[in-house]
């Protein structure tokens, strides 16, 4: 087994998570098989139950796991299907000791951090190492060195580190940041070499730094930190800011840095094409049109909140040779007064709890009337069957009883098992399951088939008792639940898009596989702003 340990120093946000995406895309591309595990130091044993201000959004799997955001980061540029086992939490580490201990299955011992805690993260490393098959196992830890909850993670890597024969097998990849003092213009690498002092410290020397810097590192910078670091001078890696994180791979790339791991790891590589990436990223960095997408959210102060829906955005303008350009509008100031901007296209996602509700039936309700491309997600779909409701079919008071338990009409209602529930983690509908869809639909024509997997997460779903009724005022829903009937997919036929479902299509779009759903919208926006000939005669097959 091999592994690439990414870690982190100075502050969070740097961008550990892309490092280690790029990485293991880098060496697939060489035709070596690549995994990758995120290893979160926070107690909760998943990110499900954390809101996103906290922690950006909660990324779905399709065996139904709550994860960190960087899962998605890492299937999109891995192109893959990753599982729960796949994120490694303080909570679960400790929670299966804890189940191990009361069993008796440490004969009396004292179960102590090392070591019990130590032994059990490596097993989990080791388990999906080799359950994957991949020649090389991507592990990046979350949070900064130096941080007290990271301590275990760290020992139990350095510890890994001797037992599968040392540099050869794992090497340690440390992101730290570079920042430039702009009163005298100076490249400081000071908070460097401190971040790796005290990996040092824990006895870990790192192999590789990735300096996140704001333009490319001067030589004198990298050999200064060569030197204080003690690690090669081609070891030594800008991260500057680029215009879209799918540049960071060419970034890396150009600098050796696949080159030099596959040498140091003694990897067989087999003749890489970086061609398709490029060009890719070339029509991201220049498109031929641009578009306005307003997401309407109750989050979007922290925009990685939505991050996966931004990615399936620009997976789709890519395919149309479309820049999207992203509206963020906070659903409270809606029900505050304020009016929706000038867009040629309105997303409303997923969310709990009553706070901006009424905004995105607002921000529904001007689509659907104003003929304006929309996509409703989760509870945007719940909403959208709110709205229409009330405001086609006549149900005054009309709602879900998630907000109101004594709604007259109540269109939307809890799933008949999460009445009982009493734990809030990992209790909802959850993964992917297969959705049944009507052969005479736009939905369909968008995925080209009629079964199809996707991904959710939610409690509440469309009441079947007022589907008739919405259907005779012309809502259509074409597309349920292969298992229970549930309701998946709707769509207006009168407007130019206006589609919701129930499950979260963007946590599987891929670069070279957008999200039907979000390649219809940008179809949409782009018919909306230049006229319904565009796709035809200008983008042609790339719109299919």
């Amino acid at each position: 087994m091999k592994f690439v340990i990414v870690t982190g120093g100075v502050l969070s946000g740097l961008g550990k998570g892309i490092t280690a995406a790029s990485i293991g895309l880098l060496l697939k591309l060489r035709g070596i098989e690549t995994t990758a595990i995120k290893i979160d130091p926070y107690i909760n044993c998943d990110a499900g139950t954390m809101n996103p201000y906290q922690h950006g959004e909660v990324f779905v799997l399709d065996d139904g796991g709550e994860t960190d955001l960087d899962l998605g980061h890492y299937e999109r540029f891995l192109d893959c299907s990753l599982t729960s086992e796949h994120n490694i939490t303080t909570g679960k580490v400790y929670r299966e000791v804890i189940e191990r201990e009361r069993r008796g299955d440490y004969l009396g011992a004292t179960v102590q951090v090392i070591p019990h805690i130590t032994n059990e993260i490596k097993r989990r490393i080791r388990k999906v190492a080799k359950e994957s098959g991949a020649e090389v196992t991507i592990v990046e830890v979350g949070g900064t060195v130096g941080d007290i909850e990271s301590m275990p993670f760290l020992e139990a890597l350095r510890q890994l580190h001797r037992e599968v024969g040392g540099n050869e097998n794992c090497v340690f990849v440390h992101t730290t940041l570079v920042p430039k003092i702009s009163v005298v213009g100076e490249q400081k690498t000071k908070p460097t070499q401190h971040s790796v002092k005290e990996l040092r410290e824990i006895g870990i020397s790192p192999d590789i730094i990735v300096g996140r810097c704001e333009e490319e590192l001067l030589y004198d910078i990298k050999k200064k930190i060569a030197l204080f670091c003690d690690v090669p001078i081609d070891a030594v890696i800008s991260n500057p800011n680029v215009s879209t994180i799918y540049e960071v791979p060419l970034v890396f790339e150009r600098q050796g840095l696949t080159n030099y791991l596959i040498k140091k790891m003694k990897l067989q590589p087999k003749n890489g094409d970086l061609s398709l990436w490029r060009e890719f990223v070339e029509r991201i960095k220049n498109p031929k049109y641009r578009v306005r997408i307003a997401i309407v959210g109750k989050y979007t102060y922290l925009h990685d909140s939505y991050i996966s829906h931004k990615e399936a955005l620009t997976h789709a303008g890519a395919k149309l040779r479309t820049g999207v350009d992203i509206v963020w509008v906070e659903a409270e100031d809606l029900e505050g007064g304020a009016s929706i901007p000038d867009v040629h296209g309105i997303i409303v996602p997923g969310g709990f709890g009553k706070r901006g509700t009424e905004g995105k039936i607002m921000a529904i309700r001007y689509a659907r009337e104003n003929n304006v491309p929309f996509l409703g997600i989760c509870l945007g779909f719940q909403l959208t069957v709110v709205e229409y409701a009330r405001n086609v079919c006549g149900m005054e008071g009309a709602n879900s009883t998630e907000f109101d338990e004594n709604t007259p009409h109540p269109v939307v209602d809890l799933l008949p098992e999460q009445r009982d529930i009493k734990f809030m983690g990992a209790t909802m509908r959850l993964g992917a399951s297969d959705i049944v869809l009507d052969e005479n639909s736009l939905v369909y024509k968008l995925y080209g088939k009629k079964v199809i997997s996707e991904r959710h997460r939610h409690r509440y779903e469309v009441n079947n008792e007022y589907v008739d009724v919405l259907e005779r005022k012309g809502l259509r829903f074409v597309g349920r639940s292969k298992d229970r009937g549930l309701m998946e997919v709707l769509e207006l036929p009168s407007n130019i898009f206006f589609v919701a479902s129930q499950f979260h299509p963007e946590f599987k779009s891929r670069p070279f596989k957008p999200a039907p759903l979000y390649l219809g919208l940008v179809s949409a926006a782009l018919k909306f702003k230049y006229g319904e000939d565009i796709i035809v005669n200008e983008v042609g097959n790339d719109g299919d």
